[in-house]
């Protein structure tokens, strides 16, 4: 408990000066200099703190994120489901939102057609960050999510098609920053493809995202590079709506 104490401490003088140095911590607490320094990076680390300048930090983006909008799953399913609902009745496919939680990307909200087409349902939960567009589209513009996690050797192949070495995945992620939105042919399994964009570039709509979901018969080439401009639009209205200040890029033209 006294640790959780500090580590609030140290968060409320950061908070409450803007700016702070670990000389302000001190100052205005009862901590000594080698503990403050310990706490500070502790908070670095985890995105709680961030540094400014040299030697001072202020409230961390990760923070900001819990703590300034409600973003709870249902807060994000109410603003966002009518757009996904319209969305998948118009186009005659499965719409889903997604979101990071903790290092893992979760779908959390499918919306389907409700016309008696036939279609292909995504599921819920957790989707590997290598093979499901909603999870290539955030690790994208989450680089930490890829970088330093020794994943060499390490990502299952679901599918023949699967990308299951870690220099052919950060090509993907570079092609995806330039497309504005991922894709998944048959990569978690056979006959299914997706595509999905982040609703921003930065901040909150970095670390979610919308997508669309069908068979290989129907997510052409040029039905994909069609679904990839709709989501992208979406992703731009709804990131305006939320008062988010970097919406996802548009689609460069090919």
């Amino acid at each position: 408990m006294m640790h959780l104490e500090r580590l609030a401490v140290v968060l409320e003088i950061a908070g409450q000066k803007g700016e702070a140095t670990v000389a302000d911590i001190c100052a205005h607490s009862d901590l000594p200099k080698p503990t403050a320094y310990r706490l500070v990076h502790d908070l670095v680390s985890v995105g709680l703190l961030e540094p400014v300048a040299r030697g001072r930090f202020s409230i961390g983006m990760r923070l900001k994120q819990i703590t300034q909008a409600d973003q709870s799953d249902a807060a994000l399913i109410a603003l966002v489901g009518p757009t996904l609902r319209q969305a998948a009745t118009k186009h005659g496919a499965a719409f889903f939102l997604s979101r990071l939680r903790g290092r893992n990307v979760e779908i959390i909200q499918v919306e389907t057609p409700d016309t008696g087409v036939s279609f292909l349902h995504p599921g819920l939960g957790k989707r590997p960050l290598h093979a499901c567009s909603c999870s290539k589209a955030v690790a994208a513009f989450s680089p930490d999510l890829i970088a330093g996690q020794g994943l060499e050797g390490r990502l299952k192949a679901y599918t023949e098609f699967t990308l299951t070495r870690v220099a052919d995945l950060e090509l993907e992620l570079e092609a995806i920053r330039r497309r504005g939105y991922a894709e998944c042919v048959e990569e978690i399994e056979r006959g299914m493809c997706s595509v999905a964009t982040t609703l921003g570039r930065e901040g909150p709509g970095a670390s979610m995202s919308i997508g669309a979901t069908g068979s290989t018969r129907v997510f052409t080439d040029a039905y994909r590079a069609e679904i990839g401009r709709v989501i992208s639009d979406m992703a731009r209205t709804l990131s305006s709506e939320m008062k988010w200040d970097t919406p996802a890029r548009a689609p460069q033209s090919a």
